[in-house]
């Protein structure tokens, strides 16, 4: 949402009728404090920011698929390039509670973030009802024309922005019914999708759509944001002056935030909290390793010492414990995966992604996360111990 104040909608019991608004008040952390607003303002990927608004400006905008890594900046770009089509109005955002009835007669609710340009949906968060969400509320939203009041000087569009969040987790069916809705209805809307793969995307919505690729910033560019971002909230630095030292200490915190540029300012963020003033000299402590980043390196240390059935047994547990805090199964599996390999020998490595591919293929198949990893761990250790 960045740092938008937004409405919330919500049915309330006593009417039928009524709604009941929240006002949510606008969030201060700096990776929301400092997100550009406008296309112009974009610190890195020149080439991709002008051709965003060449589009933007162009009387045909597309269908857009956009994808990269977490943490390149795919949803800062989509929002610049609807502020650039049409003005501040899209940060007047609220959230809606949709309800939506399945063929079994099951009733859904499920949220809506919009403005009076664009609508903001996750369909995957519905699971296997996401291809309702898809056929129903796109059909109600492309079912009328939009009226553009306040074009400010711009260009009038005829029709609304859908923002779809994690594409490649939808179903097969309901890309199916994604790709319907893009042939009858594009007059009236346009859709962009975020991923980080194209690879689960079937392969009429690629073609049917224009694909941009947002790579994950260097080191440098993450480095040279963090300083402009400590100038900005007077961040004091020990020695002060050394200007070598503070870049190898900011290319140090994007480094271990693995290029992704949310994560280095939220752990920038959260140093500069800690410490009064940053001590250049002390890299270790710029390098902040999570909780469940730890846990799934324990994961991996008693695959390699003790691929047992007890071992089997514990793990599941700890399996249960990252998944109840919201850690992505196809995460967990893949930083598992590639700690073993960086540990194993070539030929034991290569055996070990062999197996992380087909239980990856499992988990997007299949609706229990943990079979699937203890099922990798149960080959792994066979690996392991062969």
């Amino acid at each position: 949402m960045g740092d938008k104040a937004c409405t919330v909608s919500i049915p309330y019991a006593m009417s039928k009728n009524a709604r009941v608004q929240l006002f949510i008040s606008p969030m201060s952390l700096w990776v929301d404090k400092y997100r550009p607003k406008k296309l112009e303002n974009l610190s890195y990927h020149d080439s991709i920011t002008k051709s965003l608004q060449s589009l933007a400006s162009s009387g045909d905008f597309p269908h857009l698929l956009v994808y990269g890594p977490s943490g390149a900046g795919k949803k800062t770009r989509i929002y610049t390039t609807l502020n650039e089509l049409f003005g501040a109005q899209v940060e007047k955002m609220k959230i809606d509670v949709k309800t939506f009835t399945t063929s079994s007669n099951r009733k859904l609710e499920f949220n809506v973030l919009s403005s009076p340009h664009h609508l903001e949906i996750t369909p995957s968060d519905m699971g296997n009802n996401d291809r309702v969400v898809i056929q129903d509320l796109l059909k109600d939203v492309a079912s009328t024309e939009q009226v553009d009041f306040a074009s400010q000087g711009r260009p009038k569009h005829r029709f609304k922005i859908v923002l779809i969040n994690e594409a490649d987790s939808l179903t097969r069916d309901a890309q199916a019914a994604l790709r319907r809705t893009m042939e009858k209805y594009s007059a009236n809307i346009r859709l962009i999708m975020v991923c980080n793969t194209i690879a689960n995307i079937i392969a009429p919505i690629k073609s049917r759509t224009l694909l941009v690729r947002i790579p994950a910033p260097s080191k440098g560019e993450i480095a040279s944001i963090l300083s402009g971002v400590a100038e900005k909230e007077a961040v004091k630095f020990n020695p002060p002056n050394d200007d070598q030292a503070r870049q190898v200490y900011l290319e140090t915190v994007a480094e271990a935030s693995d290029r992704n540029l949310r994560r280095a300012l939220l752990s920038f963020e959260t140093l500069c909290m800690q410490n009064e003033t940053i001590q250049l000299k002390n890299l270790e402590a710029a390098a902040i390793t999570l909780d469940w980043e730890l846990i799934i390196q324990n994961i991996t240390k008693s695959i390699l010492s003790e691929p047992k059935v007890a071992t089997l047994a514990k793990l599941r547990l700890t399996f249960y414990e990252l998944l109840s805090h919201c850690i992505p199964a196809r995460l967990i599996l893949k930083m598992t995966a590639l700690q073993l390999m960086e540990r194993l020998d070539p030929a034991k490595g290569t055996k070990v992604l062999e197996i992380a591919a087909t239980f990856d293929e499992r988990l997007s198949l299949g609706q229990k996360s943990i079979f699937h990893l203890e099922g990798f761990a149960a080959k792994a250790m066979v690996v392991v111990s062969s």
